[in-house]
């Protein structure tokens, strides 16, 4: 049955193409389905599957059979804040709940496009006792209003994972968990930490790791290393040859990590980049800095001599928070187009489209409303109710900053 699994694994890679604390280059498990992504409360957890020793060089794997051409949209957003200031004009006092949805609705257009769509949840939901910097911990309809909007797939690994502690991502984890969402980058167990999260969408398979920098300093639960995956690079690269060698046509590294505030990556970023690119790994998410940063398109050639793309975006900025001027109020949904090639099996990545957001606030009887706004569309059709002569002028503005800092990183690199 192991050679039999082990064989089949083999035949669903292309032809050419960050960790735990401890022990993070463990066998991974299979993804359950979408409805229960991580099958850690189910109490029937995956059945643990070992991957042979002998493993292929990064980024090189056998060829498929009868490879059909094949295409899906990957989207991602940036980092998904929510400070206090944000909570009173998503509150319902009739109901006593919260309603984020009219947030995320101006980009519901954008994000429903994609087939993958990715978001970073930098904060707990632990409950009623609601707090924002410098521990947050959001309600659970912030995760009602991420489904809604068409988010897909939420990663949980970076600096203010453990602001509730242990509790805090079990919770977190249990609701994502019911409402169908993925997860990866912090566990419950140690079996869920070696889970591998592998998602199809129009046949072609995505596997997906998320790594952070560290924890505020707040040291891993005694017991649970297993509990925020911390980046490592030589763990990161088994973990990326174990997703392939079941199956994973490409691979996503949710990469929380750089420096905040600074608008372009510095060396270690650069650095992490790289080694994820050079290990087998396809697409760098990345986030933290809670600005925008570039974006490059790089080429690699594997241990076979097959060249293969490799796309980093740095830092996607913010997506929502209450973090205001210096781009800080800016994020970036990118959308990139996943492409297989028929009887080569080769994974492409094309039409990769910027699409920058500006989050507006304005007051709504009496209390302050959050909107994330796609600023192309917003100056393009230049009929929202409450945007004034001011805010068009600084969607403008925003758009030259951000789309001169693209072109100007390109032109350096």
């Amino acid at each position: 049955m192991l050679l039999l699994i082990i064989a089949l694994g083999w035949n669903m890679l292309r032809s050419s193409p960050p960790p735990q604390p401890t022990e993070p280059s463990e066998t991974l498990n299979e993804a359950p389905p979408a409805s229960d992504p991580n099958n850690s409360s189910t109490g029937n957890p995956q059945p643990q599957q070992e991957i042979d020793e002998e493993q292929p060089p990064p980024g090189q794997t056998k060829p498929k059979q009868s490879v059909q051409a094949a295409e899906a949209v990957w989207l991602a957003v940036g980092d998904i804040m929510v400070h206090m200031p944000q909570l009173p004009g998503s509150y319902d006092q009739t109901t006593d709940s919260y309603d984020f949805q009219d947030v995320f609705e101006p980009v519901t257009g954008i994000l429903r496009k994609g087939d993958w769509v990715l978001a970073n949840l930098e904060a707990p939901l632990d409950g009623d006792h609601y707090s924002g910097f410098p521990r947050f911990n959001a309600p659970y309809e912030i995760a009602e209003a991420l489904k809604g909007a068409g988010i897909t797939i939420v990663t949980t690994a970076n600096n203010h994972a453990l602001d509730q502690g242990y509790k805090g991502i079990e919770r977190t984890l249990a609701h994502l968990n019911k409402l169908g969402l993925y997860t990866k980058g912090t566990a419950r167990s140690r079996a869920e930490s070696r889970k591998a999260i592998l998602i199809e969408q129009n046949g072609i398979t995505m596997g997906l790791l998320a790594y952070t920098y560290g924890t505020n300093g707040i040291p891993l639960p005694s017991g649970k290393p297993y509990a925020v995956s911390i980046w490592d690079q030589e763990a990161c690269a088994k973990d990326i040859t174990a997703l392939r060698q079941k199956g994973a046509e490409f691979v996503t590294v949710a990469m929380h990590f750089g420096t905040e505030y600074e608008t372009t990556p510095n060396a270690n970023q650069r650095k992490i980049a790289s080694a994820i690119i050079q290990a087998g790994g396809d697409i760098v998410a990345g986030s933290h800095p809670h600005v925008v940063q570039p974006y490059e398109v790089v080429s690699v050639q594997d241990a076979d001599g097959r060249k293969r793309q490799g796309v980093i975006l740095y830092s996607m900025g913010n997506f929502i928070s209450n973090q205001r001027g210096d781009t800080k109020d800016n994020g970036v949904i990118f959308e990139i187009t996943v492409r297989r090639e028929a009887e080569t099996g080769q994974i492409s990545f094309e039409n990769i489209t910027p699409h920058f957001t500006w989050v507006h606030r304005h007051k709504e009887k009496g209390k302050m409303k959050y909107r994330i706004l796609p600023m192309e569309e917003m100056l393009q059709k230049r009929s929202d109710r409450w945007l004034s002569s001011a805010d068009y002028k600084q969607m403008k503005e925003a758009m030259s900053v951000l789309t001169r800092r693209m072109e100007k990183y390109k032109a350096a690199s």
